[in-house]
């Protein structure tokens, strides 16, 4: 178990992990040693000095797979592209009622869209009654394809883990993350990244509403706020049409099932870990300018899962 040829995960010698989780993440019977070489291989260790904190070994297990859970994978069957512009944003201003899975109300959300020559400004903004705020504005362009310009997204508040305030500059490739340490104090870090063209950070929303009929399944990347910024593959797939209502009315709408790529090996980890992202379900009406009745699912990839229904909808 401390032999330095094991093959590695991240820096952790995969025997260690096995040997956490099938002690079902407990650690207790581990001694000092073991529990320094998890912690130093990710950069917990300050002067080799030794931890006597269990919690804080399973702690950075799971933050490292959480970091890995979020690495570009090869071989996705799907292909990541750019859409075509099918249908031109305009003006909106719409609210959605965001439910627990049980029906509970947890707070409402509004989203706002303007748009100047190619360029659309949107905003979503997630209230919950505890008090917790998502919010993520996002400028992009409508030329030909859509292209990101600069997103920015923030939640902090009980609902959420931990707090997150990332922005993505598309122009520059500049990631840049703000922390609050515990003193209260902020820190700034930004990082550039070689960003792919058909990054969607924002407007995964906007690309659904421009996919064809009967499309094939296909991926678009996104940078997370991990570390400083981590590119991953989303594949996207059609799921069929379900019935909903309108004002009373009865209607069907195209549902869209999002998933992040893990691959098997993290994947694996993850599950047993209990880090893998749920898939985020999206109901879309189509017409002549088709509109996102609905989103079902995590956000940001972590904690509860919610649905966020555009006020007047039944599903």
């Amino acid at each position: 178990m401390r032999n330095e040829s094991s093959p590695r995960f991240h820096g952790i010698p995969i025997p260690l992990l096995s040997h956490i989780l099938s002690r079902r993440r407990k650690c207790v019977e581990m001694d000092h040693s073991e529990q320094n070489v998890i912690l130093k291989a990710a950069g917990e260790m300050q002067n080799d000095k030794v931890s006597n904190s269990c919690g804080m070994v399973l702690a950075v297990v799971r933050k490292v797979f959480a970091g890995a859970a979020f690495a570009i994978l090869p071989g996705i069957a799907a292909n990541a592209e750019q859409l075509e512009v099918q249908h031109r944003q305009m003006l909106m201003h719409q609210f959605m009622d965001v439910r627990a899975d049980n029906g509970k109300i947890l707070g409402r959300a509004e989203f706002t869209q303007v748009v100047q020559g190619d360029e659309v400004t949107m905003r979503l903004r997630y209230q919950f009654l505890d008090g917790s705020i998502d919010d993520e504005t996002t400028t992009y362009r409508q030329q030909g394809t859509f292209q990101l310009v600069r997103d920015q997204h923030v939640q902090k508040g009980p609902f959420f883990t931990s707090p997150v305030d990332f922005t993505v500059d598309g122009t520059t490739g500049t990631a840049t993350t703000i922390t609050t340490d515990k003193k209260g104090r902020f820190h700034t870090a930004s990082e550039h990244i070689d960003l792919p063209k058909d990054l969607s950070n924002g407007f995964v929303g906007t690309l659904l509403v421009n996919v064809p009929r009967n499309t094939k399944p296909f991926r678009v990347s996104l940078l997370v706020p991990v570390n400083s910024g981590r590119l991953i593959h989303i594949q996207i797939s059609s799921e069929g049409e379900r019935p909903f209502q309108m004002e009373g009315q009865p209607l069907k709408a195209t549902v869209f099932r999002i998933h992040p790529d893990l691959g098997r090996i993290v994947g694996l980890f993850a599950r047993m870990l209990g880090l893998q992202p749920k898939d985020v379900m999206v109901w879309v009406l189509e017409g002549e300018q088709p509109e996102v009745m609905r989103i079902f699912g995590q956000l940001g990839g972590s904690g509860p899962v919610v649905s966020s229904e555009l006020e007047g909808t039944k599903f």
